[in-house]
């Protein structure tokens, strides 16, 4: 049985990789600096966790893993060298982990843990056992990865350090093309560039999927097409081989819609599907999903079917509940496109409600190289929060997001920098009635849980 250890396993990725590798058969171990939600699952998932960097900790493995995040000053990185132990990133290995399955691979700025985990529902409830690895934990599934036996591999393919040019697709889903990562890639064409490698791995007779609607993927569709390439464009607003339509706003919460699509062989088909996550993008998300069903030739009926019954992933739209009459909802929103996006949901889910945004800035050079568009990606919130950076593996060089704060037009914005003091601000105003959505991919989730279980206990002393 080979040993596999991965450094920095409680992340997203490597974390659905461990259990991936576990449930394959492998011995697997990890550490990270700290024990994360995710690690600590593995280890109730029977995986030795260890918090911490220690040499020891590579002890009889036969190749290490490690993050992007994880540099090669890494003592255990280093311990692993002197053995001889191979040490890999996750794009040096995936195609291993892919073995022979057909890689469907769900690409973009936006939106692809959520496809991710809709398309791997889908498959799964239409009975096709497919492998997947998501960015995120997927409520229907119950968990983030699994080793399935079908013919197909779903996988979130991120663009972070590359990662994704280890992928030989035979489908790519490609939901929105739009600069990030400034500390990897620092300017948008180098963003741009690298997508356009990644679409450059699609093998023959494999198709690309797109989102019409935003001009850098509709761009690589545009190139795809012009080399002989099979595309498919999906679009709400612009015109596309795939076309959604809104019908409106459902009893769930979500939107009910329609989609005009081909189908192998047979003529333009109209489908009718619901959603009960919100807004237009999940929509979009769920159009490139039942496109790909089309392709793939599944049931598209079925596929529409599966996706009523989709509940979202892990801290994207994620309604922990209402308390002492005010909704608390997680969400990952972490670029000015996604904040826009799930405020803009919030609204439609909630439009007599006020709306409060609490917002964790992610590392310093995201903020810095996107504040324009910052500054104006709250306008759907009623009242905004602004806590300080969650710095991640960058270091501060003088920068605060009081700095944003001072340059955004809102009305009732204001820079509250510790989550101890935005928690006990939130608790004081927060009025029945409102909406709290906490925007954040760092550790900002605590004031969720924290207003949350407060908000119980005074609802429970107040009966």
């Amino acid at each position: 049985m080979k040993h596999v250890h991965l450094i920095g396993i409680g992340g997203s990725g490597l974390s659905a990789i461990a259990l991936f590798l576990k449930e394959k058969g492998y011995h697997v171990t990890g550490s990270d600096r700290a024990l994360s939600p995710l690690a600590a699952q593995l280890v109730s998932d029977g995986i030795t966790v260890y918090a911490g960097h220690d040499p020891a900790n590579v002890r009889g493995a036969d190749v290490v893993i490690r993050s992007s995040a994880v540099p090669l000053e890494n003592p255990e990185v280093q311990a692993a060298l002197e053995a001889g132990i191979p040490v890999l990133k996750r794009q040096e290995f995936l195609e291993q982990l892919c073995g022979d399955q057909t890689v469907l691979a769900i690409a973009g700025t936006h939106g692809k843990t959520t496809t991710t985990a809709m398309l791997a529902w889908v498959l799964t409830r239409l009975n096709h056992d497919p492998s997947y690895l998501i960015g995120g934990v997927s409520k229907n599934l119950r968990g983030n990865a699994h080793a399935g036996r079908g013919k197909w591999f779903v996988i979130e393919a991120d663009e972070y350090d590359h990662m994704f040019l280890g992928l030989k697709p035979g489908m790519i889903l490609l939901t929105t093309v739009e600069h990030d990562h400034p500390d990897c890639f620092p300017t948008p064409e180098s963003y741009f560039e690298a997508f356009a490698q990644f679409i450059k791995q699609l093998q023959p007779g494999g198709v690309l999927i797109a989102n019409a609607e935003n001009s850098m993927a509709a761009r690589l569709a545009e190139e795809v097409r012009q080399g002989g390439g099979h595309c498919l464009t999906y679009a709400l607003q612009q015109p596309a081989d795939v076309q959604a339509t809104i019908r409106g706003v459902n009893e769930m919460g979500g939107l009910d819609f329609e989609v005009s699509i081909p189908s192998r062989g047979q003529p333009l088909r109209s489908i009718r599907a619901r959603l009960q996550v919100p807004g237009s993008h999940n929509v979009m998300n769920a159009a490139a999903v039942l496109s790909a069903c089309s392709m793939l030739g599944l049931s598209l009926d079925e596929a529409a079917q599966a996706l009523t019954e989709f509940s979202g992933t892990g801290r994207r739209f994620d309604v922990l509940g209402e308390a002492n009459g005010v909704v608390v909802v997680d969400d990952y929103a972490h670029h000015p496109t996604e904040v826009n996006a799930t405020l803009s949901a919030a609204k439609m889910r909630y439009p007599r409600r006020r709306i409060w945004a609490v917002w964790q800035p992610h590392t310093y050079s995201r903020t810095l190289a996107l504040m324009e568009g910052f500054t104006r990606a709250f306008q759907s919130a009623d009242e905004v929060v602004v806590t300080e950076v969650y710095a991640a593996r960058e270091r501060n060089e003088g920068f605060s997001a009081a700095q944003v704060v001072s340059r955004m037009a809102h009305p009732s914005v204001r820079f509250i920098p510790t989550i101890p003091e935005a928690t006990a601000f939130l608790l004081k105003n927060l009025q029945k009635g409102d909406v709290l959505l906490v925007l954040s991919a760092g550790d900002a989730d605590q004031i969720s849980a924290q207003v949350f279980s407060a908000l119980k206990e005074k609802e429970l002393a107040d009966v």
